[in-house]
């Protein structure tokens, strides 16, 4: 069990609690200091089941002054979260194929 994780963000450390309190092992990725690859982040979308947009913070400044209104491709838009990892939502827990994003963190209780 994964889960990318940003310390700063009240949600994400809410998942962290949520999988502490059910006493699973789980690996903490703090993606802001490790960031994750094109491949590691093509691969969450598809255990997301989601497109590549649904996975961007779009209250973030980065993305409202540098990407908002544009017409990206699939490609361009995991390329953004890659250069500006401040965009990709938080927290994502990963486990036996399967991910969630935890907004709301008791979206991470499905994988226990």
């Amino acid at each position: 069990m994964k889960i990318y994780h940003n310390p700063r963000c009240s949600k994400s450390r809410q998942g962290v609690a949520i999988l502490e309190e059910a006493k699973v092992n789980f690996e903490t990725i703090k993606y802001l200091d490790t960031p994750v690859s094109v491949e590691e982040l093509n691969e969450i979308i598809k255990m997301l089941g989601i497109s590549p947009i649904d996975l961007v913070r779009k209250n973030e400044a980065i993305w409202k002054e540098n990407f908002k209104g544009k017409n990206l491709t699939d490609s361009e838009i995991v390329t953004a979260m890659i250069e500006n990892p401040k965009l990709i939502e938080r927290p994502i827990v990963i486990n036996n194929g399967k991910a969630v994003i935890g907004r709301p963190p008791e979206n991470i209780k499905t994988l226990l």
